[in-house]
């Protein structure tokens, strides 16, 4: 549950889609570890989760940090379950966590939150394993905003047999959005629930930016030039839904490629890039192999970029950030998510697979779509036989219709 206090007092309980699996491992697992981005609610879903009893120090606080960092033991030793947030400021407390652990292998002794993934930053020797479960809080989904508590009916369509899907679509067909009003709210809780004005949420991205650049990078890294930082973090959202190729990047901004994808490693590692990888199960075609690059928060990457109005990457990249919500709200089933794209110009923007079954969805932002929009689904859907349980074309119009074997148009809304 997420608590949205607004500037009047007032409170709204926003239901957060990883309420069940935080719950559900931490009955398992003596360590909870929660990644995401800052500001995208993670101290706040513990709090409301967990009992208050549980001891909570956060390692932004200066005199918490200089005891996880001269005596990480004692730390430790200040309640039986401790929750202890922002903890990629001292990777070194990790060592102490997995002594308290092999001592005490009680479930849900510890849970863990940071702003960065503790997998891939280089200074982290110590992963836990075997001791702890990794889950990722990402910005709010439309259904989140609208407190449902979950992300689109991605999993409605692997349940359901593909004949009922447009029946089933008709159902959220009428509760039509504005696509451009959705990618400029994001999905930040403050910007997105609580800001109303646009030039308020400007102000809070803004400051965002600041934020991260000169405190939270700095943590993960020295970076000596933040101006140029910045210029590559606006590149990358200039490129949202693009193909990554880093010498290009390195050339357009004067950076050499190393320097790229070192910087580009440590926006993966503070949540802020989305590589999506290319589904590589084809036999009978040459298939682009490098990611596509997305952002964590569509009205963030609109923001950096300096672009006036949302383009149709935007959309696909809103359309991803529900599906990054899904798939580690439904971990256990190990959802995979992809792009296609062959050499000969056939592409799916994104390939869902679980439990061996794929859907691919096309994305649109217009709002009529006919036959010839669904080209590419049908030759995915040709290459990957039986594998396929359907393909999707999602649009910005209000039709939900079937526009061949296997393929079914319908709202973008319908499913988010």
């Amino acid at each position: 549950m997420i608590i949205i206090h607004s500037m009047t007092g007032s409170s709204k309980f926003l239901p957060r889609a990883l309420r069940a699996s935080v719950a559900r491992m931490a009955q398992v697992m003596p360590v909870v570890v929660i990644g995401g981005a800052r500001q995208s609610g993670k101290s706040t879903l513990v709090r409301e989760l967990l009992p208050d009893a549980r001891a909570y120090f956060s390692l932004d606080d200066l005199d918490v940090r200089d005891q996880a960092e001269r005596a990480p033991d004692d730390l430790l030793e200040r309640g039986d379950d401790l929750v202890l947030d922002e903890v990629q400021k001292v990777p070194e407390l990790l060592a102490a966590v997995k002594r308290a652990v092999d001592r005490d292998r009680r479930a849900g002794r510890f849970i863990l939150t940071g702003s960065a993934n503790l997998l891939l930053m280089q200074r982290v020797s110590e992963s836990l394993a075997g001791r702890a479960g990794y889950l990722t809080l990402w910005p709010m989904t439309q259904r989140e905003l609208g407190g449902s508590g979950r992300a689109g009916r991605w999993s409605e369509l692997f349940e359901e047999p593909f004949e009922t899907w447009p029946q089933r679509l008709e159902e959220d067909a009428e509760n039509q959005r504005s696509w451009h009003d959705a990618v400029v709210r994001g999905g930040y809780p403050v910007p997105a629930v609580e800001l109303t004005d646009a030039e308020d949420r400007r102000i809070w991205l803004d400051g965002y930016v600041r934020t991260y650049l000169e405190r939270d990078l700095q943590d993960l890294s020295s970076i000596d030039n933040l101006v140029d930082f910045r210029r590559l973090m606006r590149a990358v959202c200039l490129r949202v839904g693009n193909v990554l190729n880093q010498t290009e990047i390195g050339r357009d901004i004067g950076l050499p490629q190393p320097t790229v994808r070192r910087w580009l490693n440590l926006l993966e590692a503070s949540y802020q890039l989305v590589r999506l990888p290319c589904y590589a199960v084809n036999r009978t075609k040459r298939l682009i192999k490098s990611p596509k690059l997305y952002w964590c928060d569509t009205a963030l990457a609109l923001r950096l970029a300096g672009e006036p109005e949302p383009t149709g990457a935007h959309l696909e990249n809103l359309i991803l950030s529900d599906l990054l919500v899904w798939r580690d709200a439904h971990a256990s089933d190990h959802p995979g998510l992809f792009y296609w794209r062959t050499t000969r110009g056939d592409e799916v923007d994104l390939v869902i697979e679980r439990r061996s079954q794929v859907v691919a969805v096309k994305i649109k932002s217009a709002t009529r779509v006919n036959a010839r929009d669904a080209a590419h689904l049908a030759t995915f859907r040709d290459d990957h036989g039986p594998s396929v349980r359907g393909c999707l074309l999602l649009h910005c119009g209000t039709r939900v219709e079937r526009l061949g074997r296997g393929i079914v148009a319908a709202p973008w809304w319908s499913v988010l």
